[in-house]
């Protein structure tokens, strides 16, 4: 698999979020790589965008590292208790970025699994698999993605996007989901996703 440049996310946010379908998120933690391909994506653009943490210019230490340069991670709790994974995209002082909703995992399933669920992949039910990393807050307790891994370069060796030249789908998109505090922009179909994937959160 090859790393993604730093140039993939120098680009609109929104065709950043549809160009990260498909693509691998790998995390290697105690010598493991923990890896699920990207099967759904939020975008949120910034100053202008209602749901957005830099809404307005809003510029705190939490939000400062959406306006460094672009392929850095930014993940934040919510409901004080789960972490969410996102991507700083567009150019240094734009401050915008693609949220990950969910990944099909791949590689090191028995760990992820018991990140999230204390047992072994193999001991899973149908419905456990489905619920494994089709959320946010999910895909983060699987692959092991908490506090230590904000402000990541994802163009270094622990946290970073992989293409793998899988294609072979096709491209859903529908409002973005838990925002309806953002007035017009929670009805903006910001939410990307792969057509039919059981890992997607909501279809």
């Amino acid at each position: 698999m090859k790393k993604l440049q730093r140039n993939f996310y120098n680009k609109d946010t929104l065709s950043v979020a549809k160009n990260l379908l498909g693509k691998i998120l790998v995390h290697t933690i105690n010598g493991k790589r923990l890896s699920g391909r990207i099967v759904e994506t939020e975008a949120y653009k910034g100053i202008t965008d209602k749901a957005a943490h830099s809404y307005g210019g809003r510029r705190t230490k939490r939000t400062e590292v959406m306006y460094g340069p672009c392929g850095f991670s930014y993940v934040y709790m919510i409901y004080g208790m789960y972490y969410c994974f996102n991507i700083v995209t567009e150019k240094k002082d734009i401050p915008e970025a693609v949220l990950i909703r969910a990944v099909e995992p791949l590689e090191n399933l028995n760990e992820i699994s018991l990140n999230r669920y204390n047992r072994l992949f193999s001991s899973l039910n149908k419905t456990q698999i489905k619920n494994l990393t089709n959320g946010p807050g999910k895909l983060c307790k699987g692959l092991a993605i908490g506090k230590t891994e904000n402000k990541l370069d994802l163009y270094g060796n622990t946290l970073y996007i992989a293409e793998d030249n899988f294609s072979n789908f096709n491209i859903k998109n529908a409002k973005r989901i838990g925002i309806s505090y953002a007035q017009e922009a929670a009805d903006y179909p910001w939410r990307f996703y792969i057509e039919n994937n059981i890992y997607v959160s909501v279809k």
